[in-house]
C-alpha cells in the first residue's frame, strides 16, 4: 500500500475514530472494540470514494459511489464490524471466513481484511465488482470478489464464522443463515425499501437462529432474488 498517500489523511482517520466511533456526541452506542478502531485507523477511506468526494471521505455520513449505491457512513461500518464478534487468529494462523454481501466500493471488505479475516465479497453490479476488486488488490487487501446475486450466499466457501449484509432485504435470507458455522453471526439490515428498517444480529445455535434486534437504519434495498421470494 502507498504509505505516503495514506499518511496525509491519518489525522482525519484518527479524528473519525475518536469522534464518530469511540465517543459519538449523539445517542449512538460507541464502537468499543479496539481492534475494529485500529483497523479503521489504517484503511484509507478516501481511496474508496470518487476523487471529487475525497475531501468528504471522513464525514459522518454515507457517500454516493455511483450505480445508485453508497459507501456506508464510518460509524455504521465500525458498528457492523464489531457486531460480527470476530475471533481473530494467532500470527501465522488462517483468519476467520467472513462473507460480505454488497461489496460496493470495497471499503467494508478492506476493514474486515485489515482485521485479519479471510474475506469473500459478493457484488451484484458488474462494474462495481470489477472496480472494487482492482482497488482492493492495488491497496494490498486479500479479498475474493465475486459478481453475483448475494441472496444465495457463497455455498462453495461456507460455512462462515460471520456474514455481513450491506443492503436491506425485506426478510432474512434463509440461505445466508444456513451458511453460518455453529455459533456464527449474521448482521443484516431488514425492512422495506420505503419503510422502517432495523439492524439485526442473528446467531446460529444448531438448527435454531437467535435474533437480536438492534436499532433503526437506512440502507439501499437488496435487489434481485431478494425481491422475489422468502
Amino acid at each position: 500500500m502507498d504509505s505516503e498517500a495514506t499518511a496525509d489523511r491519518q489525522a482525519d482517520r484518527d479524528l473519525m475514530c475518536e469522534e464518530q466511533l469511540a465517543a459519538p456526541s449523539d445517542r449512538r452506542v460507541p464502537v468499543f472494540d479496539a481492534r475494529v478502531l485500529q483497523a479503521m485507523r489504517r484503511v484509507p477511506r478516501e481511496r474508496f470514494v470518487d476523487p471529487e468526494l475525497a475531501e468528504h471521505a471522513y464525514d459522518d455520513a454515507p457517500l454516493a459511489i455511483g450505480r445508485e449505491q453508497t459507501i456506508s457512513q464510518p460509524y455504521m461500518v465500525g458498528k457492523m464490524t464489531e457486531l460480527l464478534e470476530l475471533d481473530l487468529p494467532e500470527p501465522g494462523a488462517p483468519g476467520p471466513a467472513v462473507l460480505e454481501i454488497g461489496t460496493g466500493s470495497g471499503y467494508q471488505a478492506a476493514v474486515l481484511a485489515a482485521l485479519g479475516a479471510r474475506v469473500f465479497s459478493i457484488e451484484k453490479d458488474a462494474e462495481l465488482a470489477r472496480t472494487a476488486a482492482r482497488r482492493l488488490a492495488e491497496l494490498g487487501y486479500a479479498v475474493e470478489v465475486r459478481c453475483a446475486d448475494g441472496y444465495g450466499g457463497w455455498p462453495e466457501q461456507a460455512p462462515f464464522e460471520a456474514i455481513l449484509v450491506a443492503a436491506a432485504p425485506d426478510h432474512v435470507p434463509l440461505e445466508l443463515e444456513r451458511q453460518l458455522a455453529e455459533g456464527g453471526r449474521l448482521v443484516v439490515p431488514v425492512g422495506p425499501r420505503d419503510g422502517e428498517q432495523e439492524l439485526l444480529q442473528i446467531r446460529r445455535r444448531g438448527d435454531r437462529f437467535q435474533e437480536t434486534r438492534l436499532f433503526p437504519v437506512r440502507f439501499v434495498p437488496m435487489t434481485g432474488e431478494a425481491e422475489r421470494g422468502r
